[in-house]
């Protein structure tokens, strides 16, 4: 699993809300988006080992 399509996909859920800074929901999503774009590195390591763990066997099936 790559870090760039959980990127993606949660962007994607951003972009379907209305930017609302009063939104818990908006808020929450755009952070998030935000943060881990920063730290994409960190995310990529933590899905690596997510992944040694069969938990995208599923997805990637």
């Amino acid at each position: 699993m790559k870090a760039e399509t959980m990127l993606a996909e949660l962007n994607r859920l951003r972009k379907d809300l209305d930017e609302d800074p009063t939104d818990i929901e908006w808020l929450t999503l755009h952070h998030a988006f935000c943060f881990i774009s920063y730290k994409t590195g960190d995310f990529q390591a933590y899905l690596d080992e997510q992944a040694a763990k069969g938990v995208f066997a599923e997805f990637e099936g």
